[in-house]
């Protein structure tokens, strides 16, 4: 396998850059770049888990000093031997040592290919590996606490467990089968409702929770919806905690859709402010009205924004109307106003109410707890395990699938063959999930979402 390398740090000017270097020739590369000025041991011949400072250059040309350090194998991040290379931080500099590191033999590193080489090397499980990008993109505490729980293992034990049930299972079914004549103790059906029944119970509540899960890790993608002049850009404004939308008290101000990402407690809003939505005959109006209804059928959540100091318009209902049996709180605007709105002839549409006033220029505290309360955050349990993403839950369902049918054709009578056939496909499913039987193609496309360096 060839050495490569990469900068593992952002490409922008900065303190230090980190250049990472991979593979079974990256010590004697190392001798060929870099001249340690605190000792007389190249790095080839430096123990594992120690530094040196030194001159980084080619022959009597150097480019920079900085410090090597060195991770042998198998005790490094990729199971391989390792060499990182701190220079200054500049741009040019930084991708001068990357281009020196190339020209003595290393590769350039194609993305997540560190981590891949980890996986393989048996350093971590594939759902292991996919939560280093959760880790590295999470924004807040509840992100980076389901990351670094996916990252230690928890989701794998969880499945692992599920797993090792239902090979042992396989196992005696495959001997009793195979052996008849054998003296081998007979698999009782007790026994394989049992485990199948734990196997279905605990997928049920893995695949329960994954939309909670994918919002903490992902955010909500939120539409702020409502008629002209109820409020949404006041409401965007405060919720951004800088002018994202113009705000006028001309009607139909905002006709494309404006975006922000914003933090209400552990939940992580991706907003998107919308035309208000009227019958209008300006072109370019309606066509933000078709835009903001297009993102009220397709958002995770959706912010409907009444003006308490009007009466209930026919626009109001069929706003309510699309919020019915969706993620849906209204927000009930200008409360300091003389209230006029008839909010009990549409309170039935809406999951969560909040009355508030957005031009006081405070967000509601009850917001934060109705969008908490609505997503289950509460129940989140990060170190049981959370499936991270749509390959993870596909494997999941797939092998819920089909140990649900094995429970209900044995019930039904079923040969022991045509159940074990079942309980096979599940079991390969939790283990293409694991990454113990992934093929290739699901390895390179898990990596290849990886950023160069990792």
């Amino acid at each position: 396998m060839s050495t490569i390398a990469a900068i593992s740090t952002p490409r922008a000017a900065g303190g230090i850059s980190v250049i990472r270097i991979s593979g079974e020739k990256s010590l004697d590369l190392a001798d060929k770049i870099f001249s340690p000025l605190s000792s007389d041991v190249p790095p080839s011949e430096m123990k594992g888990y120690t530094c040196a400072y030194g001159k980084i250059g080619d022959g009597g040309s150097v480019l920079d000093d900085g410090v090597i350090t060195v991770f042998r194998a198998p005790r490094s991040y990729t199971g391989e031997d390792v060499v990182e290379i701190s220079c200054h931080g500049g741009i040019f500099v930084t991708e001068q040592v990357l281009r020196l590191i190339l020209s003595k033999g290393a590769v350039p590193a194609e993305p997540g290919e560190f981590t891949k080489r980890a996986f393989l090397n048996g350093k971590m499980s594939l759902t292991q590996a996919e939560a280093v990008m959760d880790v590295i993109s999470a924004g807040g505490k509840a992100e980076l606490r389901c990351a670094a729980s996916l990252r230690e293992g928890a989701l794998f034990r969880n499945i692992k467990n599920v797993s090792d049930s239902v090979l042992n299972l396989l196992a005696s079914l495959a001997a009793w089968v195979d052996y008849p004549d054998d003296d081998i103790p007979a698999v009782t059906d007790e026994e394989i409702l049992t485990i199948l029944g734990s196997a279905v119970s605990r997928l049920d509540t893995l695949l329960a929770g994954y939309d909670s899960g994918r919002i903490l890790r992902q955010g909500v993608d939120t539409a702020i919806v409502g008629k002209p002049n109820v409020g949404k850009s006041t409401l965007m404004n405060l919720l951004a905690g800088c002018q994202r939308s113009i705000v006028t008290d001309i009607a139909g101000t905002t006709r494309d859709i404006v975006e922000e990402s914003v933090r209400l407690g552990d939940i992580v809003l991706r907003l998107s402010d919308t035309a208000g939505i009227r019958e209008t005959g300006d072109v370019v109006e309606n066509a933000g009205v078709e835009l903001a209804k297009k993102k009220l059928e397709t958002s995770d959540l959706i912010l409907a924004v009444f003006d308490t100091g009007e009466e209930l318009s026919k626009e109001d209902i069929e706003i309510a109307e699309s919020c019915r049996g969706r993620n849906s709180v209204a927000i009930l605007n200008k409360s300091d106003r003389p209230q006029k709105f008839d909010f009990s002839k549409i309170v039935d549409c809406f999951k969560k109410s909040i009355f508030c006033s957005a031009r006081e220029g405070k967000v509601p505290e009850e917001l934060t707890s109705a969008l908490e309360e609505l997503f289950q955050v509460e129940n989140i349990s990060p170190d049981v395990g959370i499936l991270a993403n749509e390959r993870q839950r596909s494997c999941a369902e797939n092998a819920r699938a089909a140990f649900s049918e094995a429970l209900s054709v044995f019930k039904g009578g079923a040969t022991y063959d045509a159940v074990t056939i079942l309980i096979d496909d599940g079991e390969n499913y939790l283990l293409e999930l694991t990454g113990e039987r992934a093929s290739e193609a699901v390895v390179n496309e898990v990596f290849s979402r990886f950023c160069v360096g990792k």
